[in-house]
């Protein structure tokens, strides 16, 4: 039997997170995701299920924003802990605050927000707090003034950014010093549908400040799970590592290829695996209790350094375009 995967602690607080995580922006999302929408098998009854199963592996982190189905996912997460007593205590909610340059000043702007997600939570606090995006036109010094008083109010327990580049993060790190604050995660697209912030040196930089990497879409919203294929292409708005899929099924081969040596894994836990080699911490998605049961059996076991190798020489850069540009610093 494998043995339980340790959790990861996070710099200057209590909190301690799972080796993976969920991600939630399905939870309430139509035309992404098909929630009410395009998929007509998904409702909160296939959401509660999803959490469920996630929870009984261990899973204990789950990675909402205000953004997502226009704060519908912090509620559903909200009621969710309201209806599981026994488990609440254990979960780590971390949710993300939208830097638009027109949410002035910025700092009543984000307390705000963070009352407005508390109430949908039905939460205290939360665990992590996480500037969604590099796109307040602010330097780092106010948002670390910001984030300092709730911080200080105990209304968030962790500092967090995401799509931070690497000089970005840096700043804010040492803004955040000045208040005595460490930067705790910032969460960035990885996968190996994009390995750009392993070829860049922000994985390297996260290491040597002590910052977590989470990594959201680790498996290309659905490209690495082998279901779909170029004559079935994964269907809804779905705009991250949006390559043809004729250019990934080299790579889902090579899962494919892996996974059979390894116990009939699947594609999507070599995926998730290989991000957990890489010290990172996936947060895959999970819309029904087979998805967070196939994301369970990335836990447990590690892939040989050999096996690593080879996904690395099958491995894509990322995609450059403008929105990736404007949006994905890291």
């Amino acid at each position: 039997m494998s043995a339980p995967d340790p959790t990861i602690p996070l710099p200057g607080c209590d909190v301690r997170i799972s080796v993976m995580g969920l991600g939630t922006w399905a939870w309430g999302d139509q035309a992404t995701w098909g929630m009410n929408g395009y998929d007509r098998s998904y409702n909160f009854e296939t959401i509660r299920a999803a959490y469920e199963r996630t929870i009984a592996a261990g899973i204990t982190l789950l990675d909402t924003a205000e953004m997502y189905g226009n704060g519908e996912s912090e509620r559903i997460i909200g009621r969710l802990l309201r209806e599981d007593p026994a488990h609440r205590d254990r979960v780590v909610v971390a949710t993300k605050f939208m830097p638009f340059p027109w949410r002035i000043p910025m700092a009543a702007a984000l307390l705000r927000s963070l009352r407005a997600s508390l109430e949908r939570l039905e939460l205290p606090f939360v665990h992590l707090y996480q500037l969604h995006g590099p796109i307040s036109l602010r330097p780092a010094r106010t948002l670390a003034a910001a984030l300092a008083k709730p911080y200080r109010e105990g209304l968030i327990k962790a500092v967090c950014v995401s799509n931070y580049s690497t000089t970005e993060m840096r700043a804010l790190h040492v803004a955040l010093a000045t208040h005595g604050i460490p930067l705790a995660t910032n969460q960035i697209e990885y996968s190996l549908l994009r390995t750009m912030p392993e070829a860049n040196g922000l994985l390297a930089a996260c290491a040597e400040l002590g910052v977590v990497p989470l990594a959201y879409s680790p498996m290309g919203m659905g490209r690495l799970t082998g279901k779909y294929d170029a004559a079935n292409p994964p269907p809804g708005q779905r705009n991250f590592s949006a390559f043809p899929m004729a250019e990934i099924e080299p790579i889902v081969a090579e899962l494919r290829r892996i996974g059979a040596r390894r116990d009939g894994r699947t594609p999507a836990q070599v995926a998730l695996n290989w991000l957990i080699c890489k010290g990172a911490v996936p947060i895959p998605g999970a819309k029904n209790a087979a998805q967070a049961e196939q994301n369970a059996g990335a836990l447990g076991w590690r892939l040989a350094p050999d096996e690593v190798a080879a996904l690395d020489r099958v491995a894509k850069y990322g995609q450059r375009g403008i929105f990736n540009r404007v949006w994905q610093h890291g």
